[in-house]
């Protein structure tokens, strides 16, 4: 019997200092943490958008806020602003926290309908104070405010940031190629990573955060990988940086075009736009094109071009093996999961850290966790294509028409009918994020739960005229944004460089 006493990650980036972090954090008086950042992989290095759980994780580590966001460039996110996706012309934001006021038998948007039949409603939003907070450009950070916000960030900063952090808790740093992976014959899992200089990697858990070219899980183990390319058909991405602007708005903008989409996320020092699109439908080159005619501040930084295959490893932990981040499976940037995804599987490793030996018990409810969750937010986020009325293009008339997983197609003729969400308490968008999204795409239910009707009109009208002026009162006496990240963050670059 083998003890788990060396660890080795294989890549650096966010997703590994992440992992070699949380790892030396909290298990770094049992076990020897050694991160090989390798060279050859080259680092995405967009993924600029954050969601809120990630907070509870940096206090996990004990990563002080304002701190972090100093360091890293970063402003606050309350939510994403969807422009185009149902209809052109159209708006609407998925915003974080809780939409109204719920009842044990049914959800706030049941009485929102019911209002909204009636003329007694505003729109939807107008219940949330994560969004009214967003279109405001209001924020107050930290816990006095009582927001659910995530962070807008500079991935590369915060992969240095999580590099610091990771060293003081005696991570041993490698910088080197890894030339070979050395397999045990007797049962093929992991002995060694083989340096280009010669120097030989021992370990006992292996972590893959190699990327997309999967160096542990994928070529040295071979496990398959299933695609998504079916239910989300971008394949490549275009992203620039810019200056930065007078404004920085609380939350990611993200522009539907006739191929894809176009983000656009405010950070102190910069913006980062990007473009996602179906390489079936438009050239790179006219792509590109129309990435650089869109933008609103001038560039400082030249495009860079990807391109990545939407899906899941089959077994994302196989043998000693365990892929976190983009090895282990990548769902399209729109609601800004892939390092939300990296943070999960740490926890799930955390929960299931091996000691003595490797259980193939805890193997196996780990690959069929991280299953769940990636066929979850993956269905999430195909809503947006399909749940659209364009017709303006050939990809758009793919996405109405694409056959789409039967879990969605249930989630969204339950909602349609009736306004049901059947929302699982494990699954990371919960019934305030469905019901802005099936909203916001134009889904309108055909009727809303009886209890509703116990209501009358007057008290149904008294009861939503309370609660939007509890949050028009609440959000009133938030600072601005930019005030907000003054007093609390402000990078010290930004700072000198103004």
């Amino acid at each position: 019997m083998t003890c788990i006493k060396r660890v080795v990650i294989a890549g650096g980036g966010t997703s590994g200092w992440l992992t070699a972090a949380a790892i030396a954090k909290l298990y770094g008086k049992q076990v020897k943490v050694t991160l090989v950042d390798c060279a050859e992989i080259g680092k995405i290095g967009v993924g600029e958008a954050t969601i809120p759980p990630l907070r509870n994780f940096h206090r996990l580590l004990g990563i002080e806020e304002s701190e972090f966001m100093a360091a890293t460039q970063a402003t606050f996110k309350l939510g994403i602003e969807f422009n185009n996706w149902a209809r052109q012309g159209d708006k609407y934001i998925h915003s974080f926290g809780v939409t109204g006021k719920d009842c044990w038998a049914c959800d706030f948007h049941h009485f929102w309908l019911a209002g909204y039949n009636k003329d007694l409603a505003d729109s939807f939003g107008e219940y949330n104070v994560e969004r009214q907070a967003a279109i405001q450009n209001r924020l107050l950070p930290g816990d006095s405010g009582k927001l659910n916000y995530a962070y807008h960030l500079d991935s590369g900063l915060y992969a240095e940031f999580l590099r610091s952090h990771a060293l003081k808790h005696g991570v041993r740093h490698i910088n080197g190629k890894i030339e070979h992976v050395d397999m045990s014959v007797s049962d093929g899992s992991i002995q060694a990573l083989i340096l280009n200089d010669g120097s030989k990697i021992d370990g006992d858990l292996f972590i893959d955060c190699s990327g997309f070219r999967a160096i542990l899980i994928g070529e040295a183990l071979n496990i398959s990988y299933e695609p998504y390319g079916h239910f989300l058909p971008c394949d490549s991405a275009i992203a620039i940086q810019t200056e930065s602007a007078s404004e920085l708005p609380p939350y990611t903008e993200s522009i539907a075009h006739e191929f894809g989409w176009q983000w656009r996320i405010p950070l102190q020092h910069r913006f980062g736009n990007g473009l996602v699109y179906c390489s079936r439908h438009v050239s790179d080159g006219l792509a590109e094109e129309r990435l650089l005619q869109s933008l609103q501040t001038d560039p400082v930084s030249e495009p860079r071009r990807f391109q990545y295959q939407t899906g899941r490893r089959i077994q994302a932990w196989h043998k000693n093996c365990v892929a976190i981040g983009l090895s282990s499976g990548f769902l399209e940037p729109l609601e800004s999961t892939s390092i939300h995804l990296a943070m999960s599987a740490i926890l799930r490793l955390l929960k299931f850290f091996p000691r003595e030996s490797i259980v193939e018990e805890a193997v196996l409810s780990f690959n069929r966790q991280t299953q769940d969750e990636m066929e979850m937010i993956r269905d999430f986020i195909i809503l947006h294509y399909k749940a659209t009325e364009r017709n303006d293009s050939d990809f758009w008339r793919y996405c109405a028409r694409m056959e789409i997983p039967e879990t969605l197609e249930h989630r969204i003729k339950l909602f349609n009918s009736n306004g049901g969400l059947l929302i699982a308490n494990k699954e990371l968008f919960q019934v305030d994020s469905w019901a802005q999204v099936m909203l916001g795409q134009r889904i309108l239910p055909k009727d809303h739960h009886p209890i509703v009707d116990l209501m009358g009109d007057d008290e149904l009208d008294r009861f939503l005229k309370s609660y939007k002026n509890f949050v028009s009162d609440r959000v009133g006496a938030f600072p601005l944004h930019k005030k907000a990240i003054e007093n609390y963050c402000r990078s010290c670059v930004t700072e000198e460089s103004s």
